[in-house]
Parts: structure tokens; C-alpha cells; sequence
């Protein structure tokens, strides 16, 4: 191995690593069933995304005969040799997990999938009700001979592989049929049932029945597939003169670009697998055979099936927090002091208030804000829509180029624009991904501005069930800054030096290696130095090279790092003061937060980036510093318990392997996520037994108040 590649671990291994993590949540029989299942799908719907663009953008490069390395000094080959494999064994742990250990499980719990060798005659009469009139009309044959009359299918949908015997005129010429499965018919075909919940899936339910759609022809073969395509496409900017255009022509050309995957059926004939194969134009290597069913991200739908509460975790409402009193507006609140929240376990609420008091207070005379993913009904773009409607002047960056969410973003842009809300689509060559929003008020003693930071997206959905934070402050230096920061990139200006933000792609790299070095510095002089962190991904190669040098140095260091992580942690004279966990939980660890020992005086950040060179280089970033004492604190709270627990973490060790904690000795069982959701449950609790109790009697009818 060369000194590079022991240095860095490839990011694509291990990014892998961490789905695996993922699927042995699945594994996991302490894990109530429908949660289990739950992880599966995610598993199944993280690796999608992961062929999509790790894997297209990796062909692409491999196509071109491209010479670049990463860091681990592998080629594109190279890495595309290794995906392969670590791939189909993590495809075949899949397919194992579901088929000997979660399919029984739910079958014993009232979960039936159901198969044409035992229907009853009532689930053959409801199928026949269902192909009549669902499916039959719905579901259309498509004959094909080579790759030029082969159907456009749709990305990441199931189809249906038929070969019918060759006609008298055929000159014994294999006839092929495709029939794409599409969107419109149900994949979770609901049977009666005379207790729990029997299904049949739409792919068994068509070979059982295929004859229908192809009568009086003999069907000699009929096999289900799923194609991936290649979504790493992106805009030319310096050729893109409308963005919104642009945009939804890369929309449009996902639609047909090459397949990277194939998956199918593992009964498949070799006749009709190398059909497939040339029409798909897809290497053996980028093949996955199933015994079991296709698309398991499909399965979510079964976890959300009434009546099996029972096999669920008990759901974990979030809470109000006390730093919030609802009796007040927002505006009145953060004036008190500086309010910080941990989402899911604090409600997103206050945030969402916010804004739409912001909308409809008369004083407010604008709103600045950055939208990179919202949710579908979003009540923040909907209270940006009225307040622009009501005279303000509203602001709005939203980020076209998110991907995944560009053909929402392009919707709520358009709507948003109708609303006479201005909209800013992006930065050129540069996706817009700090969250901030900035109103500016009219008050008694002049114009007051008031500021949200998160490292989180503006979205109600998923700030339900992912991890973060939440800063909501009047700081004359951090208003300053942030609207600084929205000048710089709304407008031409150019970017100026700031009071306490730092923001990427100008200096936040840079910042990230001045705090690294003092505390490296720090650490030589004799002091105590340490670094925790909290992040999704650590790719960035200066910033492993500083922490290793800080490492050597003495400085004691903690990450906690959910996803990618290239840095070898534990190497003799490299990284031997290295710790990382990683978490993976019923919440997605999404929150940024950074600690600086820095001599004591303690610097702890929150932030919209990870250490990766796309977020440092290609985006629009904000690291904050929180100086307020009591939202530090919970800062620095929250991340101890990060590392404190030993019941969903993971260490990764030095050859990128992990390996799950469990409690040393008689030490007590730590669930971090479930610390912080008593954490929030119990300062409610705290603040009602601190309000005195107040009586009201009833007056009479007509008595004066």
C-alpha cells in the first residue's frame, strides 16, 4: 500500500461502510421489526442515490480515460473495481437480511406476502378485480428487437422482461416484450385478509397472470428488472444565460442517460440477461442478481401500515422549549436573549413563527433568506409569499442546482416570483447551501435586525426526524455579518472581511486550519489542547493532514463523524490521538458543531458545511460562532453525550472498518438521541413546576371582568 493510500481511506469505501452501518440496524433483532425494516429501505434507497451520482460520475471519468487520483491515489478503474465488489456483498447482506430474517419475522407478525402457489379463491377474485381494473388498463407491452425500438424507461422502476416463443417467420430470432411497471400501478398489491395485512407484489401478480397481456402467444420466459441511471449531470453555467432553463434540461437529459445498474432477477435465462446487457449497454461488473424481490427502498411503504404500532419505537415528540415563551412574539423572545435549538427533540416551531411573524407584523420592513431544500407545503415559502404580498421586500436565494429537490426548488421559485418575491437562482458556478434568514424591523430605537442560523435545511418534514440546530439572536456583529454575507452573493460586491462569521468558499477552510494549528500551538507550549467535532463527512485532505499534525503534536482529538470519513484514525506516529465514532439512530445525525479548547476560553462553532472539498471549494457556506454562555454550554453538552454513547455508536479503526461499542465493564448504558430527547422532555418539566399555579374563578354571566 503507498504512503497516500495508508494516509486517506477512499471516500467511496467509505461512504459504502456507512450504508453498512445502515443495514446492520436492520440485522438488529433488539430493534422492534418495522424499524428494522425501516433501515433496509434506507439502505436500499442510500445505495440508489450512491449509483446515481458517485457511481455515474466515476463511469463518466473512466470513459474518458481520465488520469486523475483521488487521494487515496486510486483511478476511476480502480475504484470502480472496488465499488463492484464491496457492492454485490453488500447487495447480497440485503437480500439475506429480508428474505431469512425479516420477511419471516413480519409473516409471523400478520405481515403476509402472499404468492400465486397459496392464494385463497377470495385473493384470486380480488387480483382479477385489481388486473381488470388497476393494472390490465394501466400497464402497456412494448415488443423490442435491438437497443434502437427499446423503450425509454424510467429511472429506478421496476419492469417486466417477457420472451415469447419465436414465430414461423422469426427464423427462431429470440422475441422480446418490455413492460415498464411505472409509477401509476400499486407495487404492494392489498389482498383481503381475515387477520393482519397480506400483500402481493405487482411483479408476482403480472407473472402470474402475464398470458393476459400477451393471448395466444406462448411465454417462454418472464423476468423482472431495474435500471439505474446516471444523475451526475450538471449545468454548464458559463453556457447558461437562464439557469431556470438549463436547469430543467438536466432535468430532462437524467431521463435518458446511460444505465449504471442493472438489477434482476437471479432466475433470469442467459438469453435473455445478455439481451439486457447489449440493449442497456451495461458490463457484467454493473450487474446485480436477485433471489429475492427488486427495489427493497420500495418496502418503507409496509412501515407505515395501520395496526402493527406494536413493532414500531414509540414516537418521540418534540418538545416546546423553555428558552420560547409562546405567550410572546418571536421578535420580543429573541430580544431577552440569544435562543438555541436542538431539532428533532426541540420543535422546529419557533422557526416557522418566526418568519410568518415576520410576514404579518407591520414594522417588519424585509426578509432575507436562503432556501436550499423546503418541504412540499412549505409555510415558510408560504409566509415569504405573503409578506411580499403585504409591501415588504422579501429576498429569496433559492438554490436550483440542490440535487434531487431541483424541480421543487424550480416550482417554488416560480410561485415565489409571481409573489413579487425576489429570487435570486443561486450563485454561478456555486451551490448556495448555508441556512440563514435576516428581518429587518422597525422598532422605538431604530432598525433592528434579527437572525436565524441552522444547520439544517428550512424544512418542517425534516426537522422531525433529523438532527440539528437552530440560532436565533439580535448580535449586532452576527447581523452585521450576515447581511454583509447576503450582499456579497445577491449582489457584485465583493466579498468583505467579517466580524465573526466566516464564510466558504473565501476563508472557511482557512479558519478551520488557524483553529487546528493554535490548538497544535497550544499543545507545543504545554498547554491542554483538544478538538471535538461533529459532522457528516471528513474528506478534505489539509484538514486531515492539520488534525494528523495536531495529532503528533499531543492534542487530544474527537469526531464524530456519521457518513464519510477519510482520515485513518489510531496510526502509530500518524494519528495515534484520533478518535471517531460515528451514530447511526431513529434520527439522522445531520447537526454541525465544532469545539476549539483554544487555552480555555473555548470556541464552539456551529455550521452548514462538512470538511469536504466540495463544500469548502464549490459552495456557500457559513461557519457561526455561539458565544452566548447558556447556548454554548448546551452546545458542548450535546457533544459529550455524542461521545458518551455506547449503545448506537460505532469506532472506525484503522483499516476503515467499524466496530459497534458496547458498554466497558459496569458502565452504564448511553444512548445519545435518547439523552437528548429526556434532556428536552425534562426541561418542559422543569419550567411548569417553576410557574406558580395561578386560580381563576368563574364570574357569573354579565359580571364585569
Amino acid at each position: 500500500m503507498s504512503k497516500k493510500r495508508a494516509r486517506y481511506i477512499n471516500r467511496e469505501l467509505s461512504w459504502l461502510e456507512f450504508n453498512q452501518r445502515v443495514l446492520d440496524q436492520a440485522c438488529d433483532d433488539s430493534l422492534p421489526l418495522l424499524e428494522r425494516l425501516k433501515f433496509l429501505a434506507i439502505s436500499s434507497s442510500n445505495l440508489d442515490e450512491f449509483f446515481m451520482v458517485r457511481v455515474g460520475g466515476l463511469q463518466v471519468l473512466a470513459d474518458e480515460d481520465s488520469n486523475h487520483r483521488d487521494a487515496s491515489e486510486m483511478t476511476p478503474e480502480q475504484q470502480l473495481d472496488a465499488i463492484s465488489q464491496r457492492t454485490h456483498r453488500l447487495t447480497g447482506d440485503q437480500i439475506v437480511c429480508y428474505l431469512e430474517q425479516l420477511e419471516p419475522a413480519l409473516t409471523e407478525a400478520g405481515i403476509r406476502r402472499t404468492h400465486s402457489s397459496n392464494l385463497t379463491q377470495q385473493q384470486e377474485n380480488s387480483l382479477h378485480r385489481v388486473l381488470d381494473n388497476e393494472i390490465f388498463p394501466t400497464l402497456t407491452p412494448m415488443v423490442v428487437t435491438s437497443s434502437h425500438d427499446f423503450p425509454l424507461l424510467i429511472n429506478q422502476t421496476l419492469n417486466v422482461c417477457v420472451r415469447l416463443r419465436p414465430g414461423p417467420m422469426d427464423d427462431d430470432a429470440p422475441r422480446f416484450s418490455i413492460i415498464p411497471l411505472g409509477r401509476a400501478a400499486p407495487r404492494f398489491v392489498t389482498l383481503p385478509s381475515e387477520g393482519g395485512y397480506a400483500y402481493m407484489l405487482l411483479e408476482d401478480v403480472l407473472l402470474r397472470y402475464i398470458e393476459r397481456f400477451f393471448p395466444g402467444e406462448e411465454i417462454i420466459e418472464c423476468v423482472p428488472f431495474r435500471i439505474t441511471r446516471n444523475a451526475d449531470l450538471s449545468v454548464r453555467e458559463d453556457q447558461a444565460a437562464d439557469l431556470l432553463v438549463q436547469m430543467s434540461r438536466v432535468l430532462d437529459a437524467r431521463k435518458q442517460s446511460h444505465c449504471v445498474r442493472l438489477e434482476i432477477s437471479d432466475q433470469v435465462t442467459s438469453r435473455t440477461f445478455n439481451f439486457l446487457k447489449q440493449v442497456l449497454d451495461v458490463d457484467d461488473c454493473h450487474v446485480y442478481a436477485s433471489p429475492g424481490p427488486l427495489d427493497l427502498a420500495a418496502f418503507m411503504q409496509l412501515t407505515a401500515v395501520s395496526g402493527f404500532e406494536k413493532y414500531k419505537l414509540p414516537a418521540w415528540k418534540p418538545q416546546p422549549s423553555p428558552m420560547v415563551d409562546p405567550a410572546r412574539t418571536m421578535f420580543e423572545c429573541i430580544t431577552d436573549h440569544d435562543i438555541l435549538l436542538l431539532h428533532p427533540y426541540e420543535s422546529f416551531d419557533p422557526v416557522v413563527r418566526l418568519v410568518e411573524e415576520a410576514a404579518d407584523d407591520p414594522d417588519v420592513l424585509a426578509i432575507k433568506q436562503i432556501l436550499y431544500r423546503t418541504s412540499r407545503d412549505s409555510a415558510i415559502a408560504a409566509a415569504l409569499a405573503r409578506a411580499a404580498q403585504r409591501g415588504k421586500s422579501v429576498t429569496a436565494i433559492v438554490e436550483l442546482k440542490a440535487r434531487f429537490d431541483e424541480a421543487r426548488n424550480i416550482e417554488w421559485a416560480k410561485s415565489l416570483e409571481q409573489s413579487e418575491v425576489q429570487v435570486i437562482y443561486g450563485i454561478r458556478g456555486l451551490k448556495t447551501h448555508a441556512k440563514t434568514c435576516i428581518i429587518v424591523r422597525r422598532e422605538a430605537h431604530g432598525v433592528q435586525r434579527y437572525v436565524h442560523f441552522g444547520t439544517g435545511n428550512y424544512n418542517e418534514a425534516t426537522a422531525r426526524i433529523y438532527s440539528d440546530v437552530s440560532y436565533m439572536t439580535i448580535s449586532e456583529d452576527l447581523a452585521a455579518d450576515a447581511t454583509s454575507f447576503f450582499n456579497a452573493i445577491c449582489g457584485y460586491s465583493q466579498p468583505q472581511k467579517y466580524r465573526k462569521l466566516e464564510a466558504a468558499p473565501t476563508g472557511l477552510r482557512d479558519r478551520i486550519l488557524e483553529l487546528i494549528a493554535s490548538e497544535t500551538e497550544f499543545r507545543r507550549q504545554g498547554q491542554k489542547a483538544s478538538i471535538s467535532a461533529k459532522l457528516n463527512s471528513l474528506v478534505d485532505p489539509a484538514i486531515i493532514d492539520a488534525l494528523y499534525k495536531a495529532s503528533n503534536a499531543g492534542v487530544k482529538i474527537r469526531l464524530n463523524i456519521r457518513g464519510i470519513c477519510c482520515l485513518r484514525p489510531g496510526v502509530k506516529k500518524l494519528s495515534e490521538n484520533i478518535k471517531v465514532v460515528s451514530i447511526i439512530d431513529q434520527f439522522l445525525e445531520h447537526s454541525r458543531i465544532l469545539h476549539f479548547r483554544h487555552g480555555g476560553d473555548d470556541l464552539v462553532f456551529i455550521s452548514s458545511a462538512d470538511w469536504m472539498p466540495r463544500n469548502l471549494n464549490r459552495r456557500i457556506e457559513l461557519l457561526v460562532p455561539i458565544e452566548d454562555p447558556v447556548c454554548q454550554q448546551r452546545l458542548l453538552d450535546s457533544l459529550d453525550a455524542y461521545f458518551k454513547d455506547n449503545q448506537r455508536s460505532h469506532r472506525l479503526e484503522r483499516d476503515g472498518s467499524y466496530t459497534r461499542l458496547q458498554p466497558d465493564g459496569s458502565a452504564a448504558l448511553f444512548r445519545s438521541q435518547l439523552y437528548h430527547c429526556q434532556q428536552a422532555v425534562d426541561a418542559v418539566k422543569r419550567l411548569e413546576q417553576s410557574q406558580p399555579t395561578l386560580f381563576q374563578p368563574h364570574r357569573a354571566s354579565g359580571q364585569a371582568s
